[in-house]
């Protein structure tokens, strides 16, 4: 270790990291806020929700004071300046917003810790699946308790009835803030340390599990109070419903509106523009970033539904700003091309194929060969140190006639055509020489290189693009005649969009599918350009530490490591890693078996929907055991599968047994999984 690495060391020992520094300054909100805690739960409902027009008051009076002039005009004309100059604009504003809120913001994280722990956790006791036990009140509230019931059974919603202070009281002096679900739901302490640092526009990383959904309620509920709208990115359509249904009560409870943008909705209708209305609106990333398209192409005002870009905070902020950063979203429509031409240019890609076969199998007895010779290399440097000059002896014969194999075989290939390059690294395939005049041959229509024909050589690679790089069941699937392209990052079915410059009606023509016309690109912008359009970023997210540095970089954004609200126990293992694939299933399918029968649920992550699948085959094939595959085919059933992958099931022979969950890449990323009865004690 270098002096350097030394003295660094010593010096975060002495001094501390930024996120603990931050931690740390923030005990004194985090008192404020619990001290709170006792007056704010002596409050009636109605009281509580009256804080909210209070605290809305107080953050006018001083923005009047501060900015001298309306906020939504502000807003406007930082969104016509341009970039550079919307930086510096952008960044007064913001110390502005966060000055004036600063009064009362201990007293807006007490109310909505309040009102969470009322909506989310005491009003559970009404829920049948509970089954709570209301012989535990004293008699005046259980009069309350028999009440509050006869309202539900006769339509009230349970949200919507006003509960006394006392009954509060008596249900948490039965269940202590520390139990969480279903009778408390309290934010905890680093959880308002998280909402404090989404509120000023940080990135807040926090374990999973630590309540990211709940510590987003803070920031929003805040930033809503001075006059902005708030935007709550979530990876995909369920989970954006799911959390404007779980976290609503609390924002409507103190008066504010919430919505949720779903895809199935109509583009130019009046419930997308209702959703965006509300003060606080839940979605996906690529809906609002195709809204912000659609109302750029339209000509009148009053037919934009998205309105002002204020504040947003993504969730799993790391997939979507840097994984995702340079994705375009685009708004295409139809160039009128001839369709026909993919069909003939696929039936020729088929033919150059077929001539490489030779080439092909030759470089694949290379790729073995070399392989072999690596191992073989390994094995002598084990057997040297071993002092064994029998087994030495062999392997240096073997040795040698592997080398001459693989100079014939090289010498085999050096005069053997080939027609084509694949970079399988750039997706991309290129036509050899060669290639290029035996497709002419094929096309019988002359020289690619003159007039009419000149757009043969782009057809010819993507058709061979659409056969040798881009792989069914992994880039893309099949589903009722249509290509549906598979998301890298997710894993999950992109419906609607499609690949540029023709790829698309090559892959298209591949599967013998009906090939579409190809598009034109009529509106498009990069997720990361949609983002930094916003007036304030947040986000949050269990892995953001690693690229603090870009987020820094690119989005001004600042990264801060939540600690967890208790130690983790979690064991972190080695990687294991095995020479073949084979190997490597039959020891992940023993130790499936294992853990399951145990009665210990199990999830397995893979990188495409086709490893899922031939896991899925060996899981069958070895112990016939019952498990779920989540992956782009399961889109619709993803919640399903997710809500029962913590649970157990009752085998044939009556054993319990874990369940067990394969899914691809981040399918289901951002969704908890709660653990069933008896998995605990497993």
């Amino acid at each position: 270790m270098s002096i350097f690495e030394v003295l660094g060391k010593t010096m975060l020992r002495v001094f501390k990291s930024s996120s603990e520094r931050y931690v740390k300054k923030q005990q004194d909100l985090v008192e404020q806020i619990n001290e709170l805690e006792s007056q704010y739960g002596q409050l009636t409902d109605g009281q509580l929700r009256a804080k909210s027009e209070e605290f809305r008051q107080r953050i006018s009076r001083n923005q009047k004071e501060r900015l001298g002039r309306p906020l939504r005009k502000i807003l406007r004309e930082l969104q016509l300046m341009p970039e550079e100059a919307r930086k510096p604009a952008k960044k007064h504003l913001t110390e502005q917003l966060l000055a004036s809120c600063e009064e009362v913001l201990p007293e807006a994280f007490a109310v909505v810790r309040e009102a969470s722990d009322r909506h989310l956790g005491v009003r559970n006791v009404f829920a049948k699946q509970y089954e709570f036990d209301p012989a535990i009140l004293s008699p005046a509230m259980q009069a309350v308790y028999e009440e509050v019931k006869g309202r539900i059974a006769g339509g009230e919603d349970v949200h919507a009835i006003e509960l006394p202070p006392e009954f509060y009281a008596e249900v948490r002096a039965k269940y202590p803030a520390e139990e969480r679900p279903p009778f408390r739901f309290r934010h905890f302490d680093v959880q308002m340390i998280g909402g404090n640092a989404l509120y000023e526009g940080s990135i807040a990383e926090m374990a999973t599990g630590e309540g990211k959904t709940l510590v987003a309620t803070l920031a929003a509920y805040v930033v809503a109070l001075s006059g902005r709208k708030v935007h709550i990115i979530t990876v995909n359509d369920y989970l954006a419903k799911r959390d404007r249904d779980w976290m609503g009560p609390v924002y409507e409870s103190l008066g504010l509106t919430v919505g949720a943008i779903q895809s199935e909705m109509d583009t130019a209708g009046t419930e997308r523009k209702e959703q965006y209305a509300c003060d606080i609106t839940h979605g996906t990333n690529n809906e609002f970033g195709f809204d912000y398209l659609r109302d750029n192409m339209k000509v009148r005002y009053a037919d934009q539904v998205q309105g002002p870009l204020d504040y947003v905070i993504i969730d799993e902020v790391d997939s979507i700003l840097i994984d995702e950063a340079r994705t375009p979203l685009i708004i295409s429509g139809p160039a009128f091309d001839d369709t026909a031409r993919y069909k003939q240019a696929d039936k020729i890609a088929r033919e150059i194929i077929n001539k490489q076969r030779n080439y092909a199998g030759i470089e694949k007895q290379i790729d073995a060969a070399k392989r072999q010779i690596a191992n073989v290399e390994g094995d002598i440097s084990e057997t040297k140190k071993a002092k064994d000059p029998e087994r030495f002896k062999k392997l240096e014969n073997q040795l040698t006639k592997l080398r001459s194999d693989l100079a014939e075989l090289e010498e085999r290939l050096s005069h053997t055509t080939q027609y084509y390059e694949v970079e399988y690294d750039k997706h991309s395939v290129h036509l050899t020489h060669e290639g290029i005049g035996a497709a002419q041959e094929l096309a019988g229509v002359g020289s690619f290189f003159v007039g009419a024909n000149m757009e043969w050589p782009h057809l010819m690679e993507q058709a061979l693009r659409a056969h040798l790089v881009f792989e069914h069941e992994k880039d893309y699937v099949v589903q009722n005649g249509e290509v549906i392209i598979v998301d890298e990052f997710t894993g999950r079915l992109m419906h609607g969009r499609q690949w540029s410059d023709g790829l698309h009606q090559a892959v298209e023509a591949k599967e013998n599918v009906h090939v579409k016309e190809e598009s034109q690109t009529l509106a498009t912008i990069t997720i990361q350009n949609f983002f930094k359009l916003y007036q304030q970023i947040a986000g949050m997210t269990g892995t953001a530490m690693t690229e603090a540095d870009e987020f820094m970089k690119i989005y001004q954004l600042n990264v801060v490591t939540i600690p967890t609200n208790k130690p983790v126990v979690r064991e972190d293992r080695d990687d294991l890693i095995y020479k073949t694939i084979k190997e490597k299933f039959n020891a992940i399918v023993e130790e499936v078996f294992q853990i399951s029968t145990s009665g210990r649920p199990v999830l397995i992550g893979t990188i495409s929907i086709e490893k899922s699948e031939a896991l899925s085959a060996a899981l069958t094939q070895r112990y016939g055991l019952e498990h779920e595959v989540l992956n782009a085919k399961q889109h619709a059933r993803e919640a399903a599968i997710v809500a029962k992958a913590g649970f157990q099931h009752t085998r044939r022979d009556g054993k319990m047994c874990g369940n067990i969950t394969i899914a691809t890449n981040m399918a289901g990323r951002g969704t908890d999984i709660k653990l069933g009865p008896g998995v605990k004690e497993a």
